[in-house]
């Protein structure tokens, strides 16, 4: 796919160049960005040149992410990123992070709502997904009024830095926004009754123990 761009109310949300460089550079020295998302820590200025020159035009070239710089749309610098990388099947998953500086306005939640709009509407995105290690309690946040749905945690579920980490998930579907999806969708009336497991019953010779 060429790279597009999407615009929301104060935000346009356009394929990262070259040219961004030095201000992504700059916001990915921030403590928070990288404790918090899979950028290199440290990250240098070869990272950089890396993603903008590598990373980001071989994922729009094989359709597999979609890597938008966050800017103003009265002008200014890039202030965020966000991205939707392909899981297979319909299903694709969020990523974002936004600089100091320009926290506590509602930008991140506005980013993730446009992208995830994008994914359904031009992607044929069935399902939306979106993982923050455990603590990250802003990513959770913006997840939840984005309208992510919590569904538990993935041990061992992201990795970072060379260590895996258990993390949270939550789902986003097409319906959630009041969509259609390209794959029909039957959830359950109501969770069905546990059921004990027998315990009156003897081992026959398809039975797993110890050994096998």
């Amino acid at each position: 796919m060429d790279p597009i761009t999407l615009t929301s109310e104060r935000l346009r949300l356009r394929a990262f160049v070259p040219e961004d460089e030095d201000v992504v550079l700059a916001h990915c020295q921030d403590p928070a960005i990288r404790r918090w998302t899979t950028v290199p820590d440290p990250y240098t200025r070869e990272d950089a040149v890396f993603f903008l020159n590598r990373i980001v035009p071989d994922g729009w070239r094989d359709d597999s992410d979609y890597a938008f710089a966050v800017e103003p749309l009265d002008g200014g610098p890039l202030i965020a990123a966000t991205g939707l990388h392909n899981r297979g099947s319909g299903v694709w998953e969020v990523g974002f992070w936004l600089a100091p500086g320009h926290r506590g306005r509602g930008y991140m939640t506005e980013v993730v709502r446009t992208a995830a709009h994008w994914a359904f509407t031009g992607l044929g995105c069935v399902r939306l997904i979106w993982r923050a290690e455990i603590g990250n309690t802003a990513s959770r946040a913006v997840a939840e009024r984005v309208g992510f749905t919590p569904e538990g945690v993935q041990r061992a579920g992201l990795l970072h830095n060379g260590t895996l980490r258990d993390c949270w998930i939550g789902s986003l579907l097409p319906c959630d926004f009041g969509l259609p999806s390209p794959l029909p969708y039957l959830p359950p009336r109501e969770a069905p009754p546990a059921v004990a497991p027998r315990t009156d019953l003897p081992e026959g010779p398809g039975a797993v123990g110890p050994g096998a």
